[in-house]
């Protein structure tokens, strides 16, 4: 997978070389490269920002400056698109792919068609279906945003030029810039990535991965009794059975309590009785296609 990121802080990536993601670009799995964004500004100042059209506060990242970044780096000659669409009406302002099928997102085919992603905190949330279906691209492309963030025209107009483009909030919260947020999406995604992790197993059972998507269950390892705190006693029993189903009914409890939304979307054909028999315990409805709370 080539990564392309693009911010006024370049040298904030240099974390990447670190741990797993460093050792993924070692073995030739990755190759991830910080540009700078000043770097295509002219002048004495390198100036990427300007006032605000139509007054505010703050400072707007200017679409020139970007565009001439993005031309290079995807390859495209400038072009002027029909301005008859206004932005506040385009449908696809927010697209995020989600037109693809994700139940088969974690057997999709690699696409070599490069995918532009921008933080932005007034955008859909980025989830595990869309880290795994991103884990799948070739070429990905990061517009790290600053100060007010970056002007409008510029994923309306890479989008108009038929580059798949992905605007993401990590939260319901505002940083001062996009760096962070594109480590998190970077962290997520190239994990994913076959032969990335030492133990694939690892990363089959976490929270909101698979169909069926929950909170993952607690773990613990040794010593079995740790300051008076004990690990539960079923973990120690050997009964492998057993161990799973409680670890599959705390995962389900843990998930009523914080994530009641991704009970709701769990599709009833496909729990076992035991599921069922807990959801009900904790006041689930299981009969129809997904559980309601009674």
């Amino acid at each position: 997978m080539k990564i392309d990121i693009v911010s006024v802080f370049p040298e904030y990536f240099e974390v990447l070389n670190l741990s797993l993601l460093g050792k993924a670009q070692s073995k030739g799995l990755v190759e991830v490269t910080a540009h700078n964004l000043r770097d295509w500004t002219h002048d004495v100042h390198h100036s990427v920002d300007d006032t605000p059209v139509g007054g505010g506060a703050g400072m707007v990242m200017k679409p020139e400056v970007w565009s001439e970044c993005l031309d290079e780096l995807l390859q495209l000659e400038p072009a002027v698109i029909d301005n008859t669409e206004n932005i506040e009406d385009s449908a696809d302002s927010f697209d995020t792919g989600d037109s693809c099928d994700t139940a088969d997102s974690d057997t999709a085919p690699s696409s070599a068609s490069p995918v532009l992603i921008f933080p932005n905190p007034s955008a859909p949330l980025f989830t595990q279906q869309d880290a795994t279906e991103l884990s799948h691209a070739d070429h990905l492309l990061f517009g790290c945003g600053r100060y007010e963030g970056y002007d409008a025209r510029i994923p309306q107009y890479y989008r108009a030029q038929g580059i798949d483009v992905r605007e993401y909030s990590i939260g319901d919260y505002v940083l001062n810039g996009g760096e962070v947020a594109v480590s998190v999406m970077l962290e997520a995604i190239t994990r994913l990535l076959p032969g990335f992790m030492g133990n694939a197993a690892s990363i089959v059972e976490e929270s909101y991965t698979g169909e069926n998507a929950l909170l993952e269950h607690r773990q613990y390892t040794k010593p079995a009794e740790w300051r008076g705190i004990k690990v539960p006693d079923v973990l120690l029993s050997g009964n492998h059975a057993k161990v799973d189903r409680f670890r599959r009914d705390e995962a389900l409890e843990k998930t009523d309590e914080l994530r009641p939304d991704l009970i709701e979307a769990l599709d009833c054909t496909k729990l076992d009785k035991a599921d069922r028999k807990t959801l009900m315990a904790l006041g689930w409805e299981v009969s129809a296609a997904h559980p309601r709370k009674r």
